[in-house]
């Protein structure tokens, strides 16, 4: 399995996300409405260094990729992480639309003669057959449709997703996502969990590996089940050949000072970080400590 990248630059800045502060996070909404106020955010970030992007495959995300397919000269080097599906726009959908109407649109929707063709004859008659390996497959390809033509290094299964299916044990789609991200996309499965101990005890139970795992890792235990003992603990003692770690959350949405934040993750055992950020100052602070 490659490498990931030791820095990534996350997203939930502009897309006006903080789950610590309601009032953050619209100033950041507000902030970023305006297209070009995000790219040059990532230029500030290619400036200090960094050259790897997490991705969310939200409607915002497309007008993304577009811009860096249009800019390819200039942003050639850069690595993608998508991170699939966007839950709430298909919650979103169903709730406005109904079941088969919100399928109808996510599965038929923008795509041409030949593509429709294509995902029919993939698996169209999943959804009345209930096959559920092929239905992940045809939304897999739709959710990476945006991502055509970029340099795609990890492929993240979103955590809602993930959690869901180690928690019922449904080895079977798991396998068939990991295989399937290899074979279609020739980049590495990754998953976003909230449970890092649980994630990993279940990988090695199905003898799963090669498999990057991305879970919020920081100081105050936020957004980590059960326990920070329990990630210390993991962390210590994994197989760093078949599993790579990627902490995320690490400053605790702003919590936790960034300097004290970051020597905390520093002494675990983890291959990479990925934090967002709005402003030049604090892109090339953090980035300066993540490499000290």
């Amino acid at each position: 399995m490659e490498a990931i990248d030791n820095i990534v630059f996350g997203d939930n800045q502009f897309f006006g996300i903080n789950h610590m502060s309601q009032e953050k996070a619209q100033k950041l909404a507000e902030k970023f409405y305006d297209f070009e106020s995000i790219c040059k955010v990532y230029d500030y970030a290619f400036e200090a260094g960094i050259n790897s992007v997490m991705l969310n495959s939200n409607q915002r995300a497309s007008q993304i990729c577009d811009y860096f397919r249009y800019n390819s000269s200039k942003y050639q080097d850069v690595h993608w992480y998508p991170s699939i599906p966007y839950p709430h726009k298909y919650a979103n959908l169903v709730a406005e639309k109904g079941i088969f109407p919100a399928l109808n649109e996510i599965l038929f929707k923008s795509n041409t003669t030949s593509e429709t063709f294509q995902l029919l004859s993939k698996g169209g008659f999943a959804v009345l057959t209930k096959d559920a390996v092929k239905m992940m497959k045809m939304l897999i390809d739709i959710e990476m449709k945006m991502f055509r033509g970029l340099n795609v290094k990890v492929v993240f299964l979103q955590n809602i997703v993930t959690d869901l299916l180690l928690g019922f044990s449904i080895k079977r789609v798991f396998e068939e996502y990991c295989n399937y991200i290899r074979t279609k996309y020739k980049a590495s499965p990754g998953i976003l969990t909230m449970n890092l101990p649980f994630a990993i005890s279940k990988l090695r139970e199905w003898d799963i590996d090669q498999v990057v795992i991305c879970s919020s890792i920081n100081k105050i235990g936020y957004l980590m089940s059960p326990s920070n003992d329990s990630y210390e603990q993991v962390l210590s003692d994994y197989d760093t050949e078949k599993y790579q770690i990627m902490a995320m959350s690490t400053l605790a949405s702003g919590a936790i000072p960034v300097e004290e934040a970051l020597d905390y993750v520093k002494k675990l055992r983890v291959g990479s970080i990925v934090f967002g950020s709005s402003t030049q100052e604090h892109i090339q602070e953090t980035v300066k400590l993540i490499n000290r």
